[in-house]
């Protein structure tokens, strides 16, 4: 698959970045545990760049316990200080903090809709939403799963990581026109 045509966001020097986005990126998700790791993986991008996270999932997969929702969000602060020890994740206290709020307002989510993934898709009645590709970093879309998040009590998902969350789990397909995957 050396010569396909990908999205010229991938950089080609880094395998990790390229089976992202060959396998995962864009693909519509539906799967929980999956749609959870991704979103505390995207409120960690917060102000830096999605390779500098995805170089780190092994470590935040370690560190937050496989990410299962039900201890994430049992976390005290004796964990949360643990985890602003671990050199291999981001050590931001803010995004830790909110990782495990969120983790309380995910699992609210999935017993109010019956699963984050009903919650999700409900924004687009289940449909994935094809865009030209642009460097746009909102929508209108995105903005209104950002406000609903925020009302119900996440923090870092502002509407640009929630626009490249919604990308990520395929719900919104950014792939570039001539990507092998659009």
């Amino acid at each position: 698959m050396d010569n396909v045509k990908r999205c010229g966001w991938v950089n080609m020097s880094n395998p990790k970045y390229i089976q992202y986005h060959d396998e995962e990126w864009g693909k519509p998700l539906h799967d929980d545990k999956r749609l959870y790791e991704l979103l505390i993986l995207e409120s960690f991008q917060a102000g830096l760049s999605w390779e500098c996270v995805l170089n780190k999932r092994e470590n935040f997969r370690a560190a937050f316990d496989c990410f299962d929702v039900d201890r994430v969000m049992r976390y005290g602060e004796d964990k949360q200080q643990e985890l602003m020890k671990d050199q291999g994740i981001i050590r931001n206290r803010l995004k830790i903090r909110a990782a495990v709020q969120n983790s309380r307002v995910f699992k609210s989510i999935q017993t109010e809709f019956g699963s984050f993934d009903n919650y999700i898709w409900s924004f687009t009645d289940n449909k994935v939403v094809t865009e030209e590709y642009t460097v746009r970093t909102t929508s209108p879309l995105s903005d209104a799963v950002s406000k609903d998040l925020k009302r119900r009590g996440m923090t870092f998902v502002g509407s640009t990581i929630i626009y490249s969350y919604l990308q990520a789990i395929g719900v919104i397909n950014g792939h570039e026109r001539d990507c092998w995957c659009r």
